[in-house]
Formats: structure tokens, sequence, C-alpha cells
């Protein structure tokens, strides 16, 4: 199996609000966000500048393309989130055991779950889907069950997660680690105590 991204292999590319990368069995970096996890107001003013941002610069990109964005986006939305804003129903341990317990129920056969880490608005995931299934579906699948199971226990309604997600493929076997890295630490970033979040590695 392919592990890390090849540039000088096809890339099935989807998604029309922010193009997202599959290559093969070739592992992902993957965030996604409780829906209330940013105040609204905050959230248009930066989907506002990623709109602009975005029709500057029009698809395929390149490498440094993609840095650019990175650190003008999602990084900086990741600052926000460690600020803890939102309802965090993730801090709840029975709530976040959901979502663990999902993220590692096809762990082994549609894909292979290097680490990850449920935050109290986020989560944090490095795998690797098998060959034949998408990571959107893969995705799909997770964001919809724990909804599901954690509106029943909340007696919530609408959506709990943000709609989407933000991923990227990983280069090499330095920016696996450096991933896996970024996650262990992101607790200590954030100054979460220890029953606030839960950490997977293999």
């Amino acid at each position: 199996m392919q592990d890390f991204f090849n540039p000088y292999s096809a890339i099935r590319i989807h998604g029309s609000t922010l193009p997202h990368w599959q290559q093969g069995s070739a592992y992902v970096f993957t965030t996604w966000r409780l829906a209330d996890s940013l105040p609204l107001d905050l959230l248009r003013e930066w989907k506002a500048e990623r709109e602009v941002w975005m029709a500057q610069h029009p698809s395929p990109w390149s490498q440094g393309v993609w840095d650019q964005y990175n650190e003008l986006f999602p990084e900086r939305m990741e600052s926000w989130l460690d600020r803890g804003m939102g309802s965090c129903l993730l801090r709840q341990a029975a709530l976040r055991r959901i979502v663990c317990l999902a993220l590692r129920f096809f762990d082994g056969d549609r894909y292979t779950v290097a680490g990850f880490v449920v935050m109290p608005n986020h989560v944090h995931i490095v795998f690797q889907p098998m060959q034949g299934y998408l990571i959107e579906e893969i995705l799909h699948s997770w964001k919809s069950y724990t909804s599901k199971e954690l509106n029943k226990l909340t007696g919530a309604r609408g959506e709990l997660w943000q709609r989407g997600y933000w991923d990227r493929l990983i280069r090499s076997r330095a920016h696996f680690e450096h991933c896996l890295r970024y996650m262990r630490e992101n607790p200590s970033v954030a100054r979460l105590p220890a029953g606030d979040y839960t950490i997977f590695e293999r």
C-alpha cells in the first residue's frame, strides 16, 4: 500500500468550496469541529477573507500555494479553536468516548488509524484509507453516526458538526511524524487539563 503522497502520481480532487485531495491509500491529516465552536461574526469574516483569497488563487494549487493557504486559514482557525469557544461538548468523557469508538470502529478494515486527539470542540486524526474507500465517505460515516448518538444523549437537535472538513495528504515520514507530534502537543498548547481530551496513538 502507498503510505505517502507521490507528486508524480495522479491525484483525485473533489469538493467545490475547498479542494480535497486523495491519492490511493496515502495517509491524510484531517480536522473537523463542532458547529458552534466559532462565533458567527468571526466565522463570516474568515470565510469572506478566504473567498477573496481563493478567487485570486484558482486551482490546481502548487505546494507553495497550499502552504500559504494553510498558514492563512486552517492554522488561524486552529488558534481560535484552542481558545475553547462554543459549548465544548467533548469536554465530557462520555461524549468523547462515543467519538473515539466511532473512529476506531472500522480501524484495520476500511482504514488504518495512526493517531487522533479528541479536543473539547474539534477532532484531529491521521489515518490511511484502504484501497477502494473514499476519504469523504469515511468522514461522513464518522460525523453522521456520532452526531446522532451525541444528540440522543444531550437532547440536542440540528447540526452537531461543521459542514465539511479540512484535510491534507501526508508527504513524507517526516511530515507524518510532524502531524502526530502536533496532535500530541495540541492539548498542552490549548492548556487543557487531562480530563478534557483523549489521545490515541498506534
